[in-house]
């Protein structure tokens, strides 16, 4: 063969062996292209899932949009908070999310709750890579929220940190979570943070000041954040809404009335993303305004734009000014069904004194009428507040309110320690009151001159098990019986009855502080004081269990059997056809063993409850029985 002959041979076996190569190289390019447009479909998936559920591990996780091109895939701002509980939405977060303008393509939102650890919500916020963290602080997450930040500046000290919420909009300089975060936003930030974050990620400009008092927004100048409520919030969670923000009134307890002038939020667009949340599914919606009757005309067309739209299952929740309930506005309540609305009525103390003292307005005339009008002519559940430890309020003064408010009836009564909230003016008063706060979240009151320490202790366990009996609709029928006038307690002897109107007598108390300030009995009608025998079964629980949390239900109905039938002498019959009846009407169907030899087989079946639609439990318990 010539020399020529055997390169061209070797040539063609080179270009044999070769082929295959490249052939193989092709199929790999063919195979690694398929490869990324499978990655990139599931990433959009998955970004379109997360859009829809908010999920993410170990907390909720908002992305701003559903497409690869508008998700950043590393976040530069975050968004959290931890809220009291799971059920709850970060109404605040979603508002600053809502009004980041084109950065909101660059956010995210991960809220918590405070039962997860510090370090592991750490975790995931930095697992985003952000280069600013927005963390919303209250009352509830502020111990939680300081652990966050120091441990996140240790880790990451790069990464600034930008504080807001009411916990940090006062007394800045006394708080260490302030000094160790980059900047604190003080007041409404709904669009400071936007400012704030435009100049650190779009200019480069760090502002001057850490301290950044943000100022008040006009309610028609912000993007209202309700469709980024999503699928998952709507099916589990509590849907926050407002019509309106701040308070006419200077009540020195409470936040809120620092928070003037009051602002409405424009009726149409409110009305407009109300209606698609309901197309959504949404049925409870909670209002977060302070004074929703303040403005009729507003809280008119409100109540207007539901009631046309009812269906069963909405539950709407107003806080209400317990003295203003016109005509106007009671023909509206009146035709709302049974269970639609609640009303949360902030009474707070019936002492006229007291309420000057702190500078509480309140007609109390007016507000017990409106009570009885919504107890006698609507289905509204009422849920009414009082408030232990104000300056100058003794136990008996407290008691003498409380009484009152059970004979105007409303379905709860929630006890509520006062708390020394930061920047509220309460403080004015410890000097002359001898007021003494906790140090620690949520600051309540320790003692005062009028009520000593073992007194506010055994309010604490008193509200305590109110709430398990009283307000948890699950001895509706039974509690009445704890004060019944006859039992062995009464206040009168054994076998007498007081007459009618007649309260019992307190060694050591006045009878002008034992009746209250307008010098009536506060039981009138009831016979013997709700306060001093419902204070009773409280001393005899806490002395037979050692504590106020983790009971059973059943464990606690067996106590309440005993201590009506063994300690205050009620008829065992009449007290277990009352215990049973509540457990039919609650929907159980673990009828306790103690009950089951008076119960004739009739209540230890499981009774389904006639209410229509998804209410709240203790309202549906209560509803239920009308």
């Amino acid at each position: 063969m010539s020399h020529t002959g055997h390169d061209k041979w070797l040539g063609l076996a080179w270009f044999g062996l070769v082929w295959p190569g490249l052939a193989w190289f092709g199929l790999v390019w063919l195979g690694l292209a398929w490869f990324g447009l499978v990655w990139h479909g599931l990433a959009w998936f998955g970004a379109v899932w997360r859009r829809a559920t908010g999920a993410t591990t170990g907390a909720f996780c908002l992305l701003p949009a559903a497409f690869p091109n508008t998700i950043p895939a590393v976040p530069e701002i975050a968004l959290t908070t931890l809220n009291a509980r799971y059920a709850h939405a970060a109404f605040g977060l979603r508002y600053l999310m809502a009004n980041l303008g084109p950065m909101r393509e660059r956010a995210c939102i991960l809220e918590f709750d405070i039962s997860q650890r510090p370090v592991d919500v750490l975790e995931i916020v930095l697992a985003q890579n952000p280069r600013i963290v927005g963390v919303g602080v209250y009352i509830w997450n502020a111990e939680q929220a300081l652990r966050l930040v120091a441990d996140l500046k240790r880790v990451r000290p790069d990464v600034r940190v930008v504080l807001g919420g009411p916990e940090v909009s006062h007394e800045v300089d006394q708080q260490e979570i302030c000094r160790l975060a980059d900047f604190v936003i003080t007041g409404e930030a709904d669009l400071a943070f936007a400012e704030l974050c435009d100049k650190l990620l779009n200019q480069n400009v760090r502002p001057l000041s850490k301290v950044i008092p943000a100022e008040l927004p006009q309610m028609d100048r912000l993007v209202l954040p309700y469709e980024l409520y999503d699928a998952q919030d709507v099916a589990r969670r509590v849907i926050y809404v407002e019509a309106s923000r701040g308070c006419p009134f200077s009540c020195e307890f409470c936040l809120s009335s620092l928070d003037v002038p009051v602002r409405n939020v424009p009726l149409s667009p409110f009305l407009a993303e109300m209606q698609k949340l309901l197309d959504r599914g949404v049925s409870r919606f909670k209002f977060v305004d302070r004074t929703f009757n303040l403005n009729l005309n507003l809280s008119r067309s409100i109540l207007q734009f539901f009631l046309e739209r009812y269906r069963p299952g909405l539950f709407l929740h107003f806080e209400m000014i317990p003295d203003r309930l016109p005509e106007p506005l009671r023909e509206l309540i009146r035709q709302f069904p049974p269970g639609a609305l609640q009303f949360e009525v902030g009474i707070q103390t019936f002492d006229e004194q007291v309420a000057q003292r702190i500078s509480r307005r309140q007609d109390n005339q007016k507000l017990a009428e409106n009570l009885r009008f919504l107890r006698e002519e609507t289905g509204v559940h009422v849920h009414a507040d009082l408030i232990v430890g104000l300056p100058g309020e003794g136990l008996e003064c407290f008691g003498a309110g409380f009484d009152r408010l059970v004979e105007l009836g409303p379905q709860e009564i929630q006890v509520g320690i006062l708390k020394r909230l930061r920047g509220t003016p309460i403080v004015r008063h410890d000097a002359e009151w001898g007021m003494v706060y906790s140090p620690h979240p949520p600051y309540e009151v320790l003692q005062t001159s009028a009520m000593d320490f073992a007194t506010i202790q055994k309010l604490r366990r008193f509200s305590r098990f109110w709430d398990l009996i009283a307000n948890s609709g699950n001895f509706v029928q039974t509690t009445p019986l704890i004060w019944r006038r006859g039992n062995r307690y009464s206040g009168a002897r054994e076998g007498e009855a007081l007459r009618e109107g007649e309260a019992p007598a307190v060694p050591g108390v006045p009878d002008e502080q034992r009746l209250g300030s307008a010098g009536a009995s506060p039981s009138r009608g009831m016979g013997i004081s709700p306060f001093q025998s419902f204070m009773q079964l409280t001393e005899w629980l806490f002395a037979r269990v050692g504590r106020q949390h983790g009971i059973a239900l059943n464990r606690l109905a067996e106590l309440v059997f005993e201590y009506l039938t063994a300690h205050l002498g009620l008829p065992v019959a009449e007290v277990a056809s009352s215990l049973s009846s509540d457990y039919r009407h609650a929907c159980r169907f673990d009828m306790p063993e103690f009950l089951r030899p008076y119960s004739s087989g009739v209540a230890s079946e499981r009774r389904k409850s006639s209410v229509s639609g998804p209410l709240p439990p203790r309202q549906a318990r209560r509803l239920d029985r009308a």
